[in-house]
């Protein structure tokens, strides 16, 4: 996983009228073209993207097409990189303009295939499909617990961030597209979606409440056995994250900090950065009474802000098991796995 990131400029576009696909359009913020603002994201001009239909469907109570028409319009920032054989591409850097899909799928309430076993919604996830059949998925966690909301949209427009000494500008889409704020590499970056599918993770656990203590982590990749810890790996850095641990349905638990080691060095030795992997990549994180959480491995593997999952070891025969899962970038604590049981990466 761990690449040099080569910046490859591409092919510069002299103009960005010579797009055939965009249409240029003023939009928001009038175009400041005399840097009279403190805002670097308005010198450049906004483009329209070509929109199409997108529905949602899957474990919710009324399937249908998204309505945008009373959607808020959100603004995010992106350098937009790629996979490119062993290292990675840069493409650009961009400010989008579009829908959250927070908002988009705020009306579409989960019905859940599990929900007499485990009526939790942690352990949902959305399947995103474009017109080519390409696929990207994002965790409801990810959509809806982080500190930092409206970060995945679906862009609408489209301004280049033009570097102000060298003027490169940088190819622009020419349709609607997923973006995802928190990725490293922008793989899943999806043009033309067509689908949402709301889904729960597929594999069923026993729920025994009374099974409170486990001191092993064992870890799986497509339900083969890799490897189990019952210490966490010395040659792992350790980072610590004052908190306050807050929960959606029990509100505060702690101000205390947290400190362990990233998941993601955990897995580095089984999960190496692969396209199919960042996009459709999901990990099943389960504690010994059956509690489980979904993650998509690029929220594990792939941040770009540092906001890093952490497994924390606590002590022996401490109440809560061993072993704590603990997802710093969530505002609620729901995916906070104790008693940490099994890690499963599947893609």
């Amino acid at each position: 996983m761990k690449h040099s990131l080569i910046m490859i400029i591409p092919f510069l576009v002299a103009s960005c009228t010579n797009n055939p696909s965009v249409t240029v359009t003023t939009v928001g913020n009038a175009r400041d073209t005399a840097d009279l603002t403190n805002d670097f994201y308005d010198n450049e001009p906004v483009h329209e993207l070509t929109k199409g239909e997108l529905m949602v469907d899957g474990e919710v109570y009324r399937p249908g097409n998204v309505d945008l028409g009373s959607l808020p319009l959100h603004s995010v920032i992106v350098k937009e990189t790629i996979l490119s054989g062993d290292s990675n591409r840069f493409v650009g850097a961009y400010r989008y303009d579009g829908y959250s899909l927070f908002d988009i799928l705020n009306q579409f309430v989960p019905d859940k295939v599990n929900k007499e076993e485990f009526p939790p919604i942690i352990d949902l996830y959305v399947e995103i499909t474009n017109k080519e059949g390409e696929k990207a998925v994002f965790s409801w966690g990810e959509i809806y617990y982080p500190v930092n909301r409206h970060q995945i949209i679906l862009a609408t427009k489209v301004m280049e961030i033009v570097p102000s000494k060298t003027k490169d500008h940088w190819p622009l889409p020419g349709s609607w597209k997923i973006v995802a704020v928190p990725d490293l590499i922008t793989e899943r970056n999806l043009s033309d979606p067509v689908a949402i599918t709301v889904k729960s993770l597929g594999k069923s656990f026993p729920v025994d409440r009374d099974k409170k203590y486990t001191d092993a982590v064992s870890i799986f990749r497509n339900d083969s056995l890799l490897s189990s810890f019952t210490i966490l790996p010395t040659n792992c850095q350790f980072i610590t994250y004052p908190t306050i641990f807050y929960g959606r349905g029990r509100g505060i638990h702690s101000v205390t900090p947290f400190q362990g080691v990233m998941l993601k060095d955990l897995l580095a030795q089984y999960i190496h950065s692969a396209t199919g992997a960042l996009r459709n990549g999901l990990v099943t994180v389960k504690g010994a009474d059956g509690y489980r959480s979904a993650f998509t491995l690029s929220e594990i593997i792939n941040r770009n802000d540092q906001s890093e999952v952490i497994i924390v070891d606590v002590g022996e025969g401490e109440e809560g098991g061993r072993f704590r899962l603990f997802p710093s970038a969530d505002f609620f604590s729901d995916r906070a796995v104790f008693s940490l049981e099994e890690i499963r990466a599947d893609f």
